[in-house]
């Protein structure tokens, strides 16, 4: 199960496992995101490289307009799936 969704504050909250399956969800709702925001991975268990092509092509389109995606709260497993995928130069990364 993959959720994804905007908190109170403004932050989007991944949980679950995105993976193929899935990116099609998460596309939708980051086709939405117009401005910087944090993603809050806390609750996020697994994230494959649909997923990771996702987040890419929006902290591209975000790029363009003087924007970004920052990522918070990765886990051991996702932090080093983003380092190996050379995306820890991409994002900024708490």
């Amino acid at each position: 199960m993959f959720d994804i969704r905007m908190s109170e504050r403004g932050e989007i909250l991944l949980s679950g496992r995105c993976d193929a399956s899935q990116a099609e969800k998460a596309e939708q709702f980051f086709s939405g995101v117009t401005d910087s925001r944090v993603v809050d991975f806390r609750d996020l268990e697994y994230i494959s490289s649909a997923g990771l092509s996702v987040l890419l092509a929006t902290q591209k389109r975000l790029n363009e307009s003087g924007d970004s995606l920052k990522l918070k709260n990765l886990n051991e497993y996702i932090r080093d799936v983003f380092r190996y995928a050379g995306f820890d130069t991409v994002f900024e990364i708490e």
